[in-house]
């Protein structure tokens, strides 16, 4: 009997400390944003994708073996495609998989680790405001980029800000070490004419 309690324990609904932090998360998803990524991603990958129904478990079910998000990382790619292979299944580790090639190909396009969710956050349904996070920063760098591949709608997603390189010849910089910056001020015309310091001392 003890050992039927144990199991049972395992498997059951989350209590406390941790149905608070699972509320917690769940409440940062954000039903808005979930319309835009579904209409950005059905006009990116085409009507094969299908949509989903309304609401984050219709989101999460739509997204969770893989193969709508390998399709929308392909779409975004002008020449060869990351995900060489997008095959549907029903088995957890190839839906993973399919996850996983996902994330890999967008942190080669560009995404950072830090705006990345991780597979179970989708698959698990542990985080499906991370995976919306994740699937914003890829539209915003899409939007950026532009290099013609993506298909959104411009008002959908930011501009990311990007790195503004500038290249001086040796002569140009050597110019500038001779240069005193403004904010060092000036000593033009500095003497110490009319200074003083406190009282003189007399000698008597």
């Amino acid at each position: 009997m003890a050992t039927q309690g144990v199991g049972m324990a395992n498997k059951g609904p989350a209590f406390g400390m941790s149905r608070h932090v699972q509320d917690k998360i769940d409440s940062k998803y954000d039903p808005e944003l979930e319309l835009i990524l579904v209409e950005w991603i059905s006009r990116q990958c085409g009507a094969g994708v299908g949509k989903p129904d309304a609401g984050k478990l219709g989101f999460q079910a739509w997204l969770k073996d893989g193969c709508v998000l390998s399709e929308l990382i392909n779409s975004l790619f002008t020449g060869e495609k990351p995900v060489k292979k997008i095959q549907s299944s029903t088995a957890a580790f190839k839906q993973m998989e399919q996850i996983s090639q996902f994330l890999n190909a967008s942190e080669k396009y560009g995404v950072t680790k830090t705006d990345m969710f991780q597979t179970v956050d989708l698959w698990e349904a542990k985080d499906l405001a991370a995976v919306q996070r994740t699937l914003s920063a890829l539209g915003s760098l899409a939007f950026t980029k532009d290099e013609g591949t993506y298909k959104g709608d411009p008002n959908w997603f930011f501009k990311k800000s990007q790195e503004n390189k500038r290249d001086f010849s040796d002569d140009q910089l050597k110019a500038g070490k001779n240069v005193i910056g403004l904010q060092m001020g000036s000593n033009k015309g500095a003497s110490q004419e009319g200074m003083s310091y406190g009282r003189s001392r007399q000698i008597l």
